[in-house]
């Protein structure tokens, strides 16, 4: 099944399913088809990316997030993530996608990603990202007083989180070296 239609039926089921709040956790069940898979016949890397993309659109769907952001321009952007696959999933098996915000600094969103599989983690992911709008980033307190959460206050980051922000300080610094280097 292709991506496009899949994210159709994710943005129209998120109509239908109950709203949820900011750091709830969004759930889709999904299938793996023919065409999502590698050679070794489970579930390519590159298509759990594209599961997740779908993940975080039902999370903005059902937190009523994108009539805003479709009236704003805004476009969600990934800055980077962190995936480690646990298990693999098969072809036709079905799994759950689990979705939910973390935590924030002012400038990015800290989302996790959890792939069960047989009632078993097969995947865990974590996405910084943003929101960009044609002027440029839009400010996490801005973008969570826009999108009916004022003066929010991001929990505490967990230590998988922490220590992933000082590795990408560090992988920063490195390209900036060789940069000036060059």
């Amino acid at each position: 099944m292709n991506l496009i239609f899949r994210l159709i039926k994710v943005l129209i089921a998120a109509c239908c399913r109950a709203r949820i709040d900011l750091l709830d956790e969004s759930r889709l069940h999904l299938r793996v088809w023919p065409t999502d898979l590698d050679v070794n016949l489970h579930l390519t890397n590159s298509r759990y990316l594209s599961m997740m993309d779908l993940g975080r659109m039902d999370w903005l769907a059902r937190g009523g997030y994108l009539p805003h952001m479709i009236r704003e321009r805004w476009q969600p952007l990934v800055g980077s993530c962190t995936i480690r696959f646990r298990r693999p999933i098969s072809p036709f098996q079905t799994f759950e996608l689990r979705t939910r915000l973390l935590c924030w600094d002012d400038k990015w969103l800290y989302v996790e990603q959890r792939f069960i599989a047989n009632n078993e983690l097969a995947a865990l992911a974590f996405v910084k990202g943003l929101l960009r709008g044609p002027e440029g980033n839009i400010p996490t307190p801005d973008l969570l007083a826009a999108l009916g959460h004022p003066g929010a206050i991001s929990p505490e980051p967990p230590d998988a989180i922490v220590d992933w922000q000082h590795m990408e300080a560090d992988l920063s610094d490195a390209l900036a070296a060789e940069k000036s280097a060059a």
